[in-house]
């Protein structure tokens, strides 16, 4: 029988939709819970085991008591061992000294592949406590997700966790684990570093890829996509712009403060709100008849929605027709995706299908291409 030890970190995510850009730290915590922010990651790891137990294939899961684990594999039906008794049993109440204490168990138990989920910062957690040792597998639930560490989604990891109980064949190899500093970032400053590699499964249908940053060269390139935009926009309509390099570049065109990595409001031109998080996009776009959207694709992943941005939720998203979501992109940034469509992940079926489709992408002024977007399940 194959043994996987899963660690779940209970609050991953998080400060996402609270526009917190992470949840590092207590007192993050504490902001994200009073802007009314669930936890997620027990969920996002049921969507994985619910594909691990739907085939026919002996595994035991290790795991720690409660919201780190055991709550999950229970609701799966999977067969598993408690390894580890965290200081708290509630969701909110595990600290990072458990989560170090459960990977100092799982390896001393040797499973045949460690799960995670999370973000950066849980990467970066396995990394400095399992390194190489074990195989590992990221499943998606963090605000900041740049390591190639990790699966596309949680359905995705779990249909490889499905292969891999099933004993298909399966190459694993050295991936670098990034993280960046939360408290940069909320200042728009971002400092990516490498702090160490996993070994994780060689699979291009399942595992995404490392986030590409824009280079400095596409400058005047995002500088004719702001101006082909600004021809294009409509006096009355409300305007969410989402996060990058590429957007800023709109606000910059304005004359409007901005914040890079958030989601800012404006109409008729002028800022209404900076940097929103989800309540905030909601409350102000009440009652507005034409809500338009404007984002641009995480370069080497191709997502559009529901990763880096998780402000724009599903109840955002609701209030948005297909036809109002605008794409813009340099063409250095559409090589780094290729001929892979861009992707949306919001955990809920029905708005993931309502943006689906090809979508004509503003490249520079006056200059578009085609582009299919897709769900990612």
């Amino acid at each position: 029988m194959k043994t996987m030890a899963l660690l779940i970190n209970p609050i991953a995510g998080m400060g996402g939709r609270a526009g917190l850009k992470g949840t590092d730290g207590a007192d993050i915590l504490q902001r994200a819970l009073d802007l009314g922010a669930q936890p997620e990651a027990e969920l996002k790891a049921g969507k994985a085991l619910d594909q691990l137990a739907a085939v026919d294939a002996p595994v035991k899961v290790l795991v720690a008591a409660g919201a780190m684990g055991e709550n999950a594999v229970k609701a799966a039906g999977l067969d598993y061992e408690v390894i580890y008794e965290p200081s708290g049993k509630a969701a909110l109440e595990t600290q990072k000294s458990d989560t170090e204490a459960f990977l100092d168990a799982a390896k001393a138990a040797q499973p045949d592949l460690l799960v995670f989920v999370g973000g950066d910062g849980t990467a970066r957690d396995v990394c400095r406590k399992i390194g190489l040792d074990i195989p590992a597998l990221g499943v998606p639930a963090g605000v900041k997700i740049y390591s190639a560490v990790y699966a596309n989604s949680p359905e995705s990891a779990g249909r490889l966790l499905a292969e891999w109980a099933q004993d298909s064949p399966m190459d694993y190899h050295e991936t670098e684990v990034l993280d960046l500093d939360e408290a940069g970032f909320r200042q728009d400053e971002v400092d990516i570093q490498v702090f160490g590699y996993l070994r994780v499964p060689q699979h291009s249908q399942f595992m995404q890829n490392l986030k590409s940053a824009s280079p400095q060269s596409d400058e005047a390139a995002q500088e004719s996509i702001a101006l082909d935009v600004l021809d294009h926009m409509d006096d009355d309509a409300m305007y969410l712009i989402g996060s990058g390099t590429s957007t800023r570049h709109i606000m910059d065109e304005l004359g409007l403060d901005v914040t890079v990595l958030g989601v800012d409001i404006i109409k008729n031109r002028q800022l209404l709100v900076k940097d929103a998080n989800e309540q905030e996009i909601l409350d102000t776009i009440e009652g507005e008849e034409d809500v338009r959207l404007i984002v641009t694709p995480m370069g080497g992943q191709g997502y559009i929605l529901g990763r880096g941005n998780q402000q724009l939720s599903k109840r955002v998203l609701a209030h948005i027709d297909k036809d109002k979501l605008s794409i813009v992109a340099t063409p250095s940034k559409i090589m780094t995706i290729g001929t892979n469509p861009f992707l949306i992940y919001t955990m809920d079926d029905a708005i993931d299908e309502k943006f689906t489709g090809y979508y004509k992408v503003t490249t520079g002024y006056g200059q578009y291409s085609m582009h299919k977007v897709e769900a990612m399940k």
